[in-house]
């Protein structure tokens, strides 16, 4: 046996004010999230920043965000004007997600700002803000993980990991995703 500690999830508990907002709110915009948001019509871009800003989402001008996308807690998510947000991108913000102005986030692209320590015996949570620039393209189903920072004018290839920050103006592919040459 080593003597490493395992996790017990009896003794896991949310830190206090990792939400952000009180229990009551964070049910309020699932509410609102599984009732208005995800049911609304494709074109309903100008409902679905009203209800992110309503809930304390800083939403830039003319920002496209697809009905299936999924944000947790809007309240810590910063989206520069024009930007897009697609299908099924999960913008998984338990920490700060800042995405600069005229950048995509493609469809099943998956934003993690928290996970848990493995070697915590009682598993705890923990949250890193991410920092995605602007005139950023992150293709088809990138993930990227806990206190990244991605450049101005970085494309990120389909399906790469982003674990390290990426400088701007790079093409990156992989995973782990690695500067394959400038952006021209």
């Amino acid at each position: 046996m080593n003597n490493y500690t395992h996790q017990n999830l009896l003794n896991f508990k949310n830190p206090r004010g990792f939400r952000g907002k009180s229990k009551i709110i964070v049910q309020l915009w699932r509410l609102t999230y599984i009732i208005f948001f995800r049911n609304s019509p494709q074109f309903f871009y100008v409902w679905r920043r009203f209800l992110l800003r309503i809930f304390g989402a800083d939403i830039g001008k003319k920002v496209i965000i697809r009905p299936t996308a999924q944000i947790t807690y809007p309240w810590k998510v910063s989206i520069g004007d024009y930007s897009w947000i697609g299908d099924e991108v999960v913008l998984y913000s338990l920490g700060k997600i800042e995405i600069g102005s005229n950048t995509v986030i493609s469809q099943r692209s998956y934003i993690c700002t928290g996970s848990h320590k493995y070697n915590s015996d009682n598993f705890d949570i923990f949250s890193q803000q991410i920092t995605i620039g602007s005139k950023c393209w992150l293709a088809t189903d990138v993930y990227v993980a806990p206190s990244v920072s991605i450049g101005d004018y970085t494309v990120v290839g389909a399906r790469s990991s982003v674990f390290n920050n990426l400088p701007p103006n790079k093409i990156c592919f992989g995973s782990p995703a690695k500067i394959i040459k400038d952006r021209v």
